[in-house]
């Protein structure tokens, strides 16, 4: 990895290393260390975690004019995930972390996992330590800083941070199975908002799903209730959950254009169910109200038939979202079941996908209702059948779309 920038714009910003080294698990306070998702085979490999130890904070005497702040740097990385060990303030004074134009922009009045959070506050997640992290800034820089009215010490402690890979590091991180069947027919779901309206309607529902810091997925929204699909292989437990935040609307403004919206971030809030043999899992989100404007999916809960039109909208590498449409050229044949029942849970298709499209919806042409759900590469590419996972999940979803 490259040299880490780390520039200290405030008097009282203490220990601040000329370089940080890539680490293992990080000491936080309290004896506890970060926990760096176990990432299951299929889950792309998005990011590292990064040892640091930044202090921000006023004391008792001594008060200075102007917030402390720290910007926190990797050239080239995709996003910085920041970890705080501490975050102790008084009343009326926070922290923010933010993208340096300010398009993200993330408050913090205290510690969540102490019961400090107040109106206004956030999400984050939990990485089985003392302390949180905020949620994901995209681009290379994340500013951390403090807003004090200095009627009282404050305390804040970043223990560590996940930076994303660059393209190239995704690439040399992830040897996949061959899952682009021929040319990659895929473009960015704006492309399609005019010629075909309701594909890019439906791909609103679907997000970029990172687990702990470091692993990129696909899950979206189905039903009425706040419930969340994706793949086991991609999260199994309570704890995975509490710690991978989804991402809506991360898709490029123009068609090519490489220009991707901040999209709405939430955190995982509880396990509803999970399966390792149909190779799903079901769960909720914090702040749910954010992510309704984004609409949902339904299942179309019927067996495949031989030929369909399906399609495909998901994170594939983790990049900003795209849709297949058609197999290998742009006009050409459509997206179709090749296989309804390839084994005793799958259905096969030639429709392109690739890592980080795990926990992707297959929807059906005729309704626009998911009829699998993606898991697996290899052309036939392959997705679990939605009759099998509904009758699990039917108690805990409304289908009644």
């Amino acid at each position: 990895m490259g040299r880490t920038r780390v520039l200290a714009l405030a008097a009282m910003l203490l220990a601040v290393p000329a370089a940080i080294a890539i680490a293992g698990p990080v000491q936080a306070a309290g004896g506890t260390s970060i926990v760096d998702e176990q990432l299951g085979a299929g889950v792309t490999r998005a990011g590292e975690l990064i040892q640091t130890s930044l202090r921000l904070g006023y004391p008792a005497t001594g008060r200075t004019a102007g917030p402390t702040r720290v910007e926190i740097s990797q050239p080239g990385a995709a996003y910085i995930k920041v970890h705080f060990a501490q975050l102790r303030v008084a009343p009326g004074d926070y922290v923010t972390v933010a993208d340096p134009q300010g398009r993200q922009h993330y408050l913090y009045q205290g510690d969540p996992t102490l019961g400090e959070a107040k109106a206004g506050d956030a999400d984050y997640t939990v990485h089985g330590a003392t302390g949180f992290a905020a949620m994901s800034i995209d681009g290379d820089t994340a500013v951390v800083t403090l807003h004090s009215a200095r009627t009282s010490a404050a305390r804040v402690h970043i223990d560590g941070f996940w930076r994303g890979y660059t393209d190239a590091e995704i690439t040399a991180h992830n040897p996949q199975p061959l899952s682009v069947c021929g040319t990659d027919a895929r473009r960015d779901v704006v492309c399609y908002q005019t010629s075909h309206p309701t594909e890019f309607a439906r791909s609103n529902a679907v997000g970029r799903l990172l687990i702990g810091g470091g692993g990129l997925c696909t899950a979206f929204r189905v039903g009425r209730t706040n419930a969340v699909l994706t793949n086991n292989h991609c999260i199994s437990t309570a704890a995975s959950v509490r710690a991978s935040e989804v991402q809506f609307n991360f898709q490029c403004q123009t068609c090519g254009g490489n220009n991707p919206f901040a999209g709405t971030r939430v955190s995982g809030n509880a396990l509803l169910r999970t399966s390792s043999s149909l190779d799903y899992t079901l769960f909720s989100v914090n702040n749910f109200t954010t992510i309704s404007s984004f609409g949902t999916l339904f299942l179309d809960v019927r067996a495949p038939v031989l030929n369909e039109r399906i399609y495909i909208p998901g994170h594939g590498d983790g990049r900003p979202k795209r849709l297949s449409i058609f197999e290998t050229s742009q006009g050409g044949t459509t997206c179709r079941v090749n296989n309804p029942q390839s084994d005793s849970i799958n259905m096969g298709y030639n429709c392109d996908t690739s890592g980080g499209n795990s926990g992707s919806p297959v929807l059906a042409g005729s309704s626009h209702r998911v009829i699998a759900l993606h898991h697996l590469g290899g052309c036939l590419n392959e997705g679990t059948r939605i009759n099998l996972i509904y009758p699990q999940i039917s108690s805990l979803i409304d289908n009644s779309g």
